[in-house]
């Protein structure tokens, strides 16, 4: 899929998600307001944060597409991870926070009298089939994505370098088990007369928006930070350069995510001694650019002449790789240092 296609999709994706996340927050707010009951307002509250989060992804798909320019020659592709990463913050402020002062607010307070439950039930339904639909959208991106990819879809998501799509993916699983939660509650209120079942759900429903802020937060943290490529990227590169006549071994090899779909590689190889320095520099550009044709996710290549005999080179590859991955190498005869990195489903 090219990046514009991408694109796209998740701009189309984030906007539906928005729209159907604000006009169910509305529903929740006048249907807790009238019901009384805690773990509607909750659900009230996951929605205005989800909203808020579709308008950070929003912010993030705009930021990141603009070009390099030189105060950031690399470009904004990272201004995705730091949006993403502050949706997930918004999910957990907005909306577990409250819920969980609710539902405990409910449990060991007064407590309140539940009063037209049918009205909390027909938005409940109403919003769980608006919800289906954002969410049948996020799922069908990301399985399309992963069919490209050549992915299981549950390997796929591990591995996905936008946010966004996994963002509405996961809000929109916990929209919807949200639902059936405050569903229960209401219930059970209703049944019994008591309102700690409202309070409970309304707990529930904070305690799985924790757990998502959590899971996308720590995603997009390791994005930031800087995330190694794709491992089947990495072997692709690996595979590339080591078969190049020029080259006598693939010291060490480094690769960086700087945003949806590209990718940052620095190679250090050792060359053959009988090439001039002008062989060598030929060399360089044109392996550059036969691994941007080869590999669409590969922006930017850097390649850096070294002796493969270096001690203080040796160490520091080794150091940050570990002899186990040099051993797993078929190539460490050639490469001692046998930047690879563990296979992966």
């Amino acid at each position: 899929m090219s990046d514009e296609s991408a694109g796209g999709e998740s701009t189309l994706t984030v906007v539906l998600a928005g729209g159907v996340n604000l006009a169910i927050a509305v529903l929740k707010l006048v249907a807790g307001i009238i019901t009384g009951s805690g773990a509607m307002l909750s659900e009230a509250a996951h929605s205005v944060a989800d909203t808020i989060t579709e308008v950070l992804l929003l912010t993030a798909l705009k930021r990141s597409e603009r070009p390099a320019d030189r105060r950031h020659p690399f470009g904004y592709g990272k201004e995705r991870y730091f949006w993403s990463l502050l949706a997930a913050v918004s999910i957990f402020a907005s909306g577990a926070v409250f819920a969980l002062y609710e539902g405990f607010a409910t449990v060991f307070g007064d407590g309140g009298e539940q009063t037209r439950p049918i009205v909390g039930y027909l938005v409940l339904g109403l919003a769980f089939v608006l919800e289906s639909v954002s969410w049948t959208q996020a799922v069908r991106q990301v399985r399309r994505d992963a069919k490209a990819e050549q992915r299981p879809f549950f390997s796929y998501l591990r591995m996905i370098d936008d946010p966004a799509p996994k963002t509405v993916l996961f809000e929109d699983s916990a929209a919807l088990v949200g639902l059936l939660l405050a569903f229960a509650g209401i219930g059970l209120h209703q049944l019994t007369g008591s309102d700690v079942w409202d309070g409970l759900a309304s707990i529930l429903i904070g305690v799985l928006l924790a757990g998502v802020a959590y899971l996308l937060g720590s995603t997009n943290r390791g994005l930031l930070v800087g995330r190694q490529a794709d491992p089947r990227l990495v072997r692709g590169i690996h595979d590339h350069l080591a078969a190049a006549p020029e080259i006598e071994a693939l010291v060490d090899l480094q690769t960086m995510l700087m945003g949806t779909d590209n990718v940052l590689v620095c190679a250090r190889v050792d060359f053959d001694d009988a090439l001039g320095a002008a062989d060598v520099e030929r060399t360089c550009v044109r392996l550059a650019e036969e691994l941007g044709e080869q590999f669409n996710d590969v922006t930017e290549v850097f390649i850096e002449p070294v002796p493969r005999t270096d001690p203080k080179l040796r160490a520091a590859v080794l150091a940050r790789y570990g002899e186990r991955i040099s051993s797993r190498n078929p190539a460490s005869s050639t490469s001692p240092t046998s930047p690879l990195p563990p296979r992966s489903s």
